[in-house]
């Protein structure tokens, strides 16, 4: 059997899974079906006012390394303004988080997760589209909360209420 971790992968930027998740275009560059699970890197482009609610993963790790634009990451610690150049890591554990861009220009991000596994929940509740194609946001109705819900959970996620963080 051949050692997926130890495969020697390329992609370059036309290549990789695209979908529109909450109004962002999240780029599946490396899955986790192509490094044995150990991690997936996702190109995240975040228009104004995207990003996804307060929500939470405690088995898996997050990372942000920011390439253009800003984004804003607010945890219970506090609030970050992460900008070009800047890394953001959300450990293992549970924090609860959620990123936006507040500014009006695209912010443009990539994402790495280890272990691998949520680029297929994000192929789950997105929409396929082309790179640098946005669709508007999903209108969030108790139905949609409810699929967005559920599918988290299956992937190990928890949602928290948009609010959460107006304290």
């Amino acid at each position: 059997m051949e050692n997926l971790i130890n495969h020697f992968t390329t992609s370059n930027s036309q290549e990789g899974t695209c979908v529109s998740v909450v109004g962002d275009t999240y780029r599946i560059v490396i899955s986790g079906k192509q490094t044995g699970g150990a991690y997936a890197l996702i190109d995240m482009l975040v228009p104004p006012n995207g990003g996804p609610g307060p929500h939470a993963h405690a088995q898996v790790q997050e990372a942000f390394y920011i390439l253009d634009g800003e984004i804003e990451v607010t945890t219970e610690q506090g609030t970050y303004t992460a900008k070009p150049g800047s890394f953001v890591n959300i450990p293992t554990g549970g924090l609860i988080h959620q990123f936006k861009n507040k500014t009006d220009t695209l912010a443009h991000m990539l994402c790495i997760v280890t272990p691998a596994g949520m680029e297929e929940m994000f192929e789950e509740i997105g929409q396929p589209v082309e790179y640098n194609t946005f669709l508007p946001p999903p209108v969030m109705g108790p139905d949609i909360l409810e699929k967005f819900k559920a599918i988290a959970e299956k992937f190990g996620q928890q949602l928290y209420p948009p609010t959460y963080f107006d304290k």
